[in-house]
């Protein structure tokens, strides 16, 4: 064998002789020049990533220059970053707190008045101009510019204080300066210009926050739709009444009280029922500015706790340029797919508060409790703040703290140095659907037609030529929707019609909706606000209450003297021959509203014998105690289990804020109790699914904590009762979502065995159905939570994750892992008084939480608690963006200072400004 050419280049020897030293020295050696380049390069961009997201963190310590002060000006923030704004003048008061607003919150203000003035599609493009012509079309910003040229001028005064802080600070800032948000929508769509901020921009969002709390349009539409597929016997069951005779009323309802003259189900199949507006006032009611008479009754059980869209017609002129839904099934879609800045509408969307009497504390003096339930959001809709006037005068009255909304000056909810008060949704009526039918541009009246208003706007859209729409109204409301579909059968059979095509007479006449709400009209909720802060007393509260028109909600109170009360306060119409439950006719004038209710006719309460006020948008007063509110209150299971908590703790002992707090976090499902009897006496084969899942159930205390087994088991129990015993029955549009409303037909539908409900093609009565659905539901669970059930938690069901309202669902998960948070494991559920929210239409995720936790001492406000869902920053990263969700998610609360000595204890910053 000839010897190797030692100077062989093939390939072959190339790739397999071993270096020699010197080839391994210079390989060795760029190497490492590669791995320090690499290494360097990657510091550079962490350290450019750091800077960019950085960059727009707000100075909160030292001194800065701030024109157009008066004097001087201190920002003092706790461990947590919560701001308070001491000032000598409302002037610089206001204006301090839109500059820290402005700080920690730009993005999310500038967000909400691009949707509140039908302006998204200038920051995400063509996306977004269906909600813009919608938005547009319910002209919210068009009724605060309004309400603010009705402003008087004190509180005018506010409202440009506060935007001349929130310019002061945005003036020579860079869109990126200001927030993170601007550089990525900026790389996505263009540059992205900042306007300045005007008091029309804070009013709006008081819009939006009226539509999150719109109270029953969905309710309208759900009931319409259902009334298609159902008869009047099943639409009996699926909207029960209220239970009046075991749930308890906000003022104190009498057992075994009759169910209203109006049901839920009213005129099922006959839109525009009948229905009478008022009523006595008397019991747990009282008009006017007096002292309620004592709740006298005796402590009973009320008390107690223990897309049927159809096939589509061809689309009518009468639409908007294309964006009109075109039935009932499109038209809840539409309004689902609405940016929500409160949450999805639901009524998982409440509250809960109380409040107990000194009698009963154990410091003497009144304990306030309050957790406004909405969807969860990035930063949360909260923010924290104290606003205190250095001297208390008749120019400047504030001594305030408490939760605001970043964007709107003063405190929504909150104590000064002399009262405390809370919300819940009142959830009156107060927003109807109303059928319209329009003939050559005309809207048919019984009074005589009367013409179809127009007017056109343009629509801006990122690296796109503008559009421009028409919107439509009547002397009811913008039309938002064409009526084609099966609803359209229902109103032939209650108008004698005929309109299986799109016309329901000789003329070009057709269906169209309009949308009548009271938001649409200016109001004096702008001005309410600034006198719940300063108010001293049970009068001065209840004049700045009868301010509160939109949204309605219910305000319980407490003060230092050691009164406690509640007021309904609103702008609530008085009804006509319609009843709200349906969409009414808009051509029968005698449905028209009559006006609107007074506020001294609005149920009120005060010092009740009892000592203790609980509300969680449960009915105000029995029926007939007083005026008219509305038909779609919560169902009452957790008004009934805080109720049965108070009760329960009074009785052991003098309240503490302990007791409020655990209350806060009670997590007892209001189904459990019912039903696990029922499943524990159904026949099983022994070592079968179902007797395991009866041995599961058999030891748990219906607790939905977040590392329990059977919570999971039952919850997915629960789902699948839904769905095999419901859903098949309701039309596709109105699948059973679950919450206290379900519970109630369930539980309803669980005393007869025998009931139509249970039975289908592969069961027949109740035992079977809920043997199937035992089995079903195991079966469930081990696919999503593995074979072992020792590994099981409700908790990983129903995770929470906390998405940025802007950004957090852009479908870039490296976006959407910058600006989200969680997922988090938490207890509680739908109906619970941790009222944890899930849709068990679509599956376990929290969709509604706690969005906040107060905990108010009157005695000492200092030893009061607070907490927020996420953080009192705004900015991505920032150490304050979501530190305080930890303890949220475990149902703790942080101090919250007060006084100045107790402030100057927690002050981890001061940042003075100076004219």
């Amino acid at each position: 064998m000839a010897d190797a050419d030692p100077e062989d280049s093939s390939a072959l020897v190339a790739a397999v002789r071993r270096p020699s030293g010197s080839h391994r020295f210079v390989s060795m050696k760029v190497l490492i020049r590669v791995l320090a380049a690499v290494l360097v390069l990657l510091l550079i961009l962490t350290l450019l990533g750091v800077f960019i997201m950085r960059r727009s963190f707000p100075t909160t310590d030292g001194d800065m220059s701030l024109p157009g002060l008066d004097a001087e000006v201190s920002v003092t923030r706790d461990e947590s970053g919560v701001p308070t704004v001491e000032a000598s003048t409302s002037h610089d008061l206001f204006m301090a707190q839109g500059f820290v607003h402005a700080q920690d919150r730009f993005w999310e203000m500038d967000f909400r008045r691009h949707v509140t003035s039908g302006r998204l599609s200038e920051l995400f493009g063509e996306s977004q101009f269906g909600t813009d012509s919608f938005i547009r079309t319910l002209g919210w910003r068009k009724v605060a510019e309004a309400e603010v040229a009705a402003l008087d001028d004190k509180t005018r005064a506010y409202y440009e204080a506060y935007a001349e802080g929130v310019n002061a600070y945005l003036h020579d800032k860079s869109p990126t300066e200001v927030s993170l948000e601007y550089g990525i929508v900026g790389l996505q769509n263009g540059g992205v210009e900042i306007e300045e901020w005007t008091p029309v921009d804070s009013v709006s969002w008081l819009k939006a926050m009226a539509w999150d709390l719109r109270s029953n349009v969905e309710d309208e539409i759900d009931r319409a739709i259902s009334t298609t597929g159902l008869d009047d016997e099943q639409m009996a069951d699926i909207y029960p009444d209220y239970p009046y005779d075991t749930r308890p009323t906000i003022t104190g309802g009498n057992a075994g009280a009759k169910a209203p003259a109006t049901s839920r189900k009213s005129g099922a199949g006959k839109p525009g029922g009948d229905s009478k507006s008022g009523g006595d006032k008397s019991g747990g009611s009282t008009a006017g500015g007096g002292d309620a008479p004592g709740d006298n009754s005796s402590e009973d059980e009320a008390r107690a706790g223990g897309e049927v869209a159809g096939v589509n017609a061809p689309r009518t002129d009468a639409e908007v340029d294309g964006q009109t839904p075109g039935n009932l099934g499109e038209l809840k879609q539409h309004l689902k797919s609405l940016p929500t800045l409160l949450g999805v509408n639901s009524h998982d969307i409440g509250s809960n508060s109380w409040v107990v009497s000194g009698e009963h504390t154990a410091t003497g003096a009144p304990l306030l409790a309050n957790d406004p339930h909405l969807s969860p959001s990035m930063p949360s809709v909260w923010h924290q703040i104290g606003l205190r006037c250095t001297e208390i005068t008749p120019e400047c009255p504030f001594d305030v703290s408490g939760f605001s909304f970043s964007g709107l000056p003063g405190v929504v909810i909150g104590h000064n140095q002399n009262i405390a008060w809370g919300l819940t949704n009142l959830g009156p009526d107060v927003a109807d659907l109303v059928v319209e039918r329009i003939r050559d541009g005309e809207a048919v009246r019984d009074t005589g037609d009367e013409a179809v208003t127009t007017r056109k706007e343009t629509v801006k859209i990122a690296k796109q030529e503008p559009r421009e729409i028409t919107i439509r109204s009547t002397s009811n409301g913008p039309l938002i929707s064409d009526l084609e579909g099966p609803y359209r059968g229902v109103l032939d059979a209650a108008t004698g019609a005929d309109t299986s095509d799109t016309k329901s007479g000789p003329a070009e006449e057709h269906y169209q909706l309009a949308l009548q709400w009271t938001a649409l009209q200016p109001g004096s909720t702008a001005s309410a606000i600034f006198g719940l802060n300063a108010a001293r007393n049970w009068g001065e509260f209840r004049q700045a209450a009868s301010l509160f028109d939109v949204p309605s909600q219910n305000l319980i109170y407490a003060d230092t003297a050691g009164n406690i009360g509640y007021q309904a306060p609103g702008k609530i119409p008085k009804r006509g021959k319609g009843d709200g439950m349906l969409p009414r006719h808009g051509w029968k004038t005698d449905e028209n509203w009559q006006g609107y209710l007074d506020f001294k006719d609005l149920p009120s309460l005060y010092n009740p014998e009892r000592g203790w006020i609980v509300t969680a948008n449960n009915p105000v007063t029995p029926p007939g105690d007083s005026v008219q509110l509305s038909n779609d209150f919560d169902d009452g299971d957790r008004a009934r289990r805080i109720t049965k908590l108070v009760q329960d703790t009074i009785a052991d002992g003098d309240v503490t804020t302990d007791d409020m707090s655990r209350i806060q976090g009670d997590d007892l499902n209001p189904l459990a109790l019912t039903l696990i009897p029922l499943l524990e006496d159904l026949e099983a084969e022994e070592g079968s699914d179902i007797a395991e899942a009866q041995e599961l159930l058999s030891s748990w205390d219906g607790r939905d904590d977040a590392n329990s087994a059977a919570a999971a088991y039952f919850n997915v129990l629960t789902k699948t009762i839904l769905d095999e015993v419901f859903a098949p029955k309701l039309p596709d549009a109105v699948p059973p979502g679950g919450g206290s409303r379900w519970y109630l037909i369930i539980k309803n539908q669980l005393k007869d065995p025998d009931s139509d409900w249970w039975a289908d093609s592969e069961v027949d009565d109740r035992d079977e159905a809920l043997t199937r659905a035992m089995d079903s539901a195991w079966e469930t669970t081990e696919d999503l939570l593995g074979s072992e059930p020792v590994t099981w938690r409700w908790g990983i069901l129903h995770r929470l994750t906390i998405r940025n309202a802007s950004l957090g669902e852009s479908g870039i998960k490296p976006i959407e892992q910058l600006f989200n948070r969680g997922p988090y494991e938490v207890a509680g559920g739908s109906g619970e008084v941790n009222a944890t929210g899930w849709d068990a239409s679509v599956g376990f995720e929290t969709n509604w939480v706690p969005s906040m936790r107060q905990i108010i001492d009157l005695k000492d406000f200092n030893h009061s608690q607070w907490i927020n869902l996420t953080g009192a920053s705004g900015h991505a990263f920032h150490p304050h963006y979501a530190d305080q969700t930890e303890d949220w998610a475990a149902n703790k609360t942080r101090p919250w200072p007060y006084t100045p000595d107790a402030l100057d204890r927690h002050t981890e910053d001061t940042l003075v400004l100076r004219p």
